[in-house]
């Protein structure tokens, strides 16, 4: 990406004094005009390069004006790398690594100092994830209209957005943009996505809204529970919600309360627990359950009679 390569030609600069345009077109394999074209970018940005002719001419950062080296250092360049190779794990690819190595010329070193952190964000979907990643991401630099149907507890429906912005929360990757069916912003899960297209349809950005990205403004709880744990599943209670989520009472249960966004993710969340747990309050849900249980034991029943 063009980012990409104008971050790597100023890293080269602010490591090496002067360079010439063969060696960047070289280093990034591109053609020597598209590097001209990049050079006039960077000056554009406010960074005047100068370009020299001759034996010993190159392409430079004027002097008097100079970026300090230690901007990044040797720990940021670090923690850069177990950042993009963190990317690479969900494209599949080594993209990442390399424009790692590109920012990284003459300090070799940092690439192979920080082996100890492994950052992994691909998931059991991956063969089906990194391309809707890759195509979601060059529409969003593109600034062209995707489209895709879309599966959520409320149906399924197509779907055409303009996407703005690719989001690593809650352990799921998903899209943020306008979508054109509800004249709105909206957040879509990418693991819920079919048949993701390209539509060929530009649009023009948008002022785009303060964003609050907490996990009760996306999904605001409605549903306050209480629920008797068995102390076997203190474990999941503190992997999930954290050690402060409960009370350990008298006859060695544990007390948990908290919040959920609707019932399906509250029965759902309960049946995985089987008979470790048992839900107090609310009452109303209490007996909903009760009655759903009765009509999943007679169903059982009724298929081994």
């Amino acid at each position: 990406m063009k980012i990409d390569r104008l971050i790597g030609i100023l890293s080269i600069l602010l490591q090496q004094d002067k360079v010439t345009a063969p060696y960047l077109a070289e280093k990034f394999e591109v053609s020597r005009r598209t590097i001209n074209r990049d050079v006039e970018d960077i000056c554009k940005a406010g960074i005047p390069l100068v370009t020299t002719q001759g034996q010993n001419g190159g392409i430079s950062i004027m002097e008097g004006y100079r970026l300090d080296k230690t901007l990044l250092t040797s720990r940021d360049m670090q923690s850069i790398l177990a950042g993009l190779r963190s990317l690479d794990s969900v494209a599949g690819t080594n993209r990442y690594q390399l424009l790692m190595e590109k920012l990284s010329v003459g300090s070799r070193d940092v690439l192979t100092s920080n082996d100890h952190i492994r950052i992994d964000l691909s998931s059991w979907y991956k063969s089906a994830l990194a391309p809707k990643i890759e195509r979601i991401q060059n529409a969003i630099e593109a600034c062209r209209l995707i489209s895709f149907r879309y599966y959520s507890p409320r149906g399924e429906g197509e779907r055409e957005i303009e996407p703005y912005l690719l989001i690593f929360q809650w352990s799921s990757w998903y899209v943020w943009g306008y979508c054109r069916q509800r004249n709105d912003y909206r957040m879509f899960k990418l693991n819920r996505m079919d048949s993701l297209r390209d539509t060929g349809g530009k649009f023009e950005k948008r002022q785009l809204p303060d964003c609050d990205w907490s996990p009760r403004r996306i999904y605001p709880a409605s549903i306050h529970v209480k629920v008797r744990c068995a102390s076997g599943m203190k474990w999941r209670l503190i992997e999930e919600y954290g050690v402060e989520c409960f009370t350990e009472q008298e006859d060695g249960f544990l007390l948990f309360e908290s919040d959920f966004v609707d019932r399906n993710s509250l029965y759902g969340w309960l049946l995985s627990f089987g008979e470790q747990i048992e839900l107090l309050e609310p009452e109303e849900l209490r007996k909903e359950l009760a009655d759903m249980f009765g009509r999943m034991q007679r169903r059982y029943q009724k298929e081994t009679e």
